[in-house]
């Protein structure tokens, strides 16, 4: 197939309150606007009596339909329900998430007045498969393979969930990049004639619910290599909204003695008008939150300045600042070293955020030249044109080194993980480690896997175990174990294992314990193409309906018309007039009728408006 003519991969910034797809078009990245005329979608998904709702029209009924609107769905993929921030945000959303098989957290939705539980997997793969569709229209053929972005401090279960998503919704990953790198990577392009021999750059990514920080050094060949990554995968926009809901319950208690606080509907309200405050204080002064009838008829009205949000959530953008201050620790740089500051994600708007880093940064200017909102699909669209030998030949010639967040290790005895991987370690990469019989005669090892930075095994996040079994008698230490560490350019990690004292080979690889099983995923693939088609009958009632409301519609207005009315008989007249009344009335009694009926109605009429033409003809 031809350059021309050979669909691209598509890039599919996958973010926590909103996502962005790109493509490349004519050695371009275009970015996407979905059937709204948005270039962002809401990373949304409803659910109601009678249909599903993704994106826009989702976030659009969410303040009526707060129970069974799921969002920060982000915060929920590869992890577990037991999990302390899964413990924490569960107090604060207004639909209901609870602990399914192997502490998987399920999330509770009515569909069609039953209940119905999701995993956080399918409802991405329903906001994924939103995207696929956008991109589909616009390129005006299917598309299979894709290129997604995830937070760089993600583990090995959150990214390993994150494709699981893209499978249930029919998209192959052909790669999963880190966000900043991905931002990076769009800065590059864009500044390429400006980059003379190598310049460091700090990309400080705060979006909506994670925060990432990567130090890069990009040099004039186009070769953009990650020295450090660090940051914070539950932190973001969602919790300046959280800190402003926690201090308007706090306020409304105090002024009419009333708690909202378990009161959902009330909080859905409340912090739509947060998350509009928030937005606007980046702006403005001060604004005023209004909501009327919040709680038992009461109207909440109260002014909301710029310097009370920052009053409420300076630990927050402190913490962000320490981060970075970490994150130049890692990469054995100064402050000073740093070429430029590049701000991603639409909490960079805040302007405390943007004055904290330009104080740790002695003043230096911000560089806000790309768009905040799309520089990550960006990035992920000149990949994926990368990886389909599409685009020009700057795309063409990216060399992309990126690095692993956080340390990799094994489980071993005392409660102690030994590092087998550290952080920042370029990948792809492969490690291996041996490992030693504690008794004799053993005859299976035990292999735990961790990933995180503390010094304990119980500290860390705890991935997966497997056993090697079969091994051969023999006294305690002399049998060898190789542990195998190997994680690929997706940043996932497979672990195998080999039985070295005979030269009796045995490997294993790890299967992640968070992950979706294959029955799993199969069920959520045939669940996702059902959704679809009840998806395609519900928009095809819906045009129905609107084409038999608009063809009586029309009639009305025509019997009115003086030149119709004095060219019809009385009694013809009188039953189109009867007729048409007869199926708006309907129309308003049966908010949900079936598309036969409604075509059936539809050629009732038109059957009258036929035999009144041939009588005017005959007179």
């Amino acid at each position: 197939m031809s350059a021309r003519h050979r669909v691209p991969a598509i890039g599919i910034d996958l973010g926590t309150t909103y996502s962005c797809v790109a493509v490349c078009q004519n050695n371009r990245i275009e970015i996407i606007a979905n059937d709204q005329g948005n270039r962002i979608t809401p990373s949304c998904v409803a659910f109601n009596d009678t249909e599903r709702l993704v994106g826009d029209a989702a976030k659009n009924q969410a303040a009526y339909n707060p129970t069974n609107t799921i969002f920060d769905v982000k915060r929920l993929i590869g992890r577990r329900a037991s999990d302390k921030t899964v413990q924490e945000d569960m107090k604060l959303w207004p639909f209901i998430v609870v602990a399914g098989r192997g502490d998987k957290p399920k999330i509770v939705a009515t569909y069609k007045n039953k209940k119905k539980e999701f995993a956080a997997e399918e409802v991405s793969s329903m906001i994924l498969a939103k995207l696929k569709v956008v991109a589909e229209k616009y390129l005006g053929s299917p598309v299979e393979k894709a290129v997604i972005t995830v937070p760089a401090y993600f583990n090995d279960s959150q990214r390993q969930s994150t494709k699981d998503a893209a499978k249930v919704a029919g998209l192959e990953v052909i790669r999963m990049i880190n966000e900043p790198t991905a931002a990076a990577i769009a800065y590059a392009l864009d500044k390429r004639d400006d980059i003379i021999g190598k310049m460091n750059v700090l990309v400080f990514d705060l979006g909506g619910g994670t925060f990432d920080v990567s130090i890069l050094t990009i040099d004039e060949r186009r070769v953009i290599e990650v020295k450090a990554t660090g940051g914070d995968t539950h932190l973001g926009g969602e919790d300046f909204d959280n800190r402003m809901v926690n201090h308007f319950v706090r306020e409304f208690k105090r002024k009419h003695k009333e708690d909202i606080s378990k009161n959902l509907k009330a909080l859905g309200r409340l912090r739509d008008q947060c998350e509009r405050a928030k937005r606007i204080t980046s702006t403005n002064i001060q604004t005023i939150i209004n909501v009327d009838c919040l709680f038992n008829g009461i109207d909440f009205s109260a002014m909301f300045s710029r310097a009370k949000f920052e009053e409420v959530n300076m630990d927050l953008f402190e913490k962000c600042i320490r981060t970075v201050e970490m994150c130049l620790r890692d990469a054995k740089m100064t402050k000073d070293s740093i070429d430029e500051v590049v701000l991603i994600g639409g909490s960079t708007r805040i302007p405390k955020v943007q004055e904290l880093l330009q104080e740790l940064f002695n003043g230096k200017s911000l560089c806000q030249g790309i768009n905040p909102d799309e520089a990550v699909a960006h990035g992920a669209g000149i990949v994926a044109a990368n990886l389909s030998n599409m685009g020009d030949e700057a795309m063409q010639n990216l060399t992309l080194i990126d690095v692993t967040p956080l340390s990799l290790g094994v489980g071993c005895e005392g409660d102690v993980m030994e590092v087998l991987i550290p952080r920042n370690s370029p990948i792809p990469i492969k490690k291996e480690a041996e490992l030693y019989t504690i008794m004799d005669n053993q005859t299976s090892m035990q292999i735990p896997i961790y990933q995180g930075e503390r010094s304990k095994c119980t500290e860390n996040f705890f991935l997966g175990e497997f056993w090697l079994s079969g091994l051969p008698l023999a006294p305690e230490g002399v049998i060898k174990v190789c542990v195998c560490y190997e994680i690929d350019v997706n940043g996932i990690l497979k672990v195998s294992a080999r039985e070295i004292t005979t030269g009796k080979k045995n490997a294993i690889t790890i299967t992640n314990t968070g992950s979706l099983s294959k029955v799993e995923i199969e069920k959520m693939i045939e669940d996702a193409e059902r959704f679809k088609l009840e998806d395609e009958a519900y928009l095809n009632k819906v045009m129905a309906r609107g084409d038999l409301e608009k063809y009586a519609r029309k009639l009305r207005a025509k019997i009115k018309d003086n030149n119709v009315r004095l060219r019809i008989s009385a009694l013809d007249l009188k039953n189109m007039e009867r007729q048409t009344e007869k199926v708006l009335e309907w129309l308003d009694e049966i908010p949900v009728a079936e598309i036969d009926e409604l075509k059936n109605k539809e050629m009732e009429l038109a059957n009258l408006c036929r035999r009144i033409n041939s009588n005017m003809i005959l007179n």
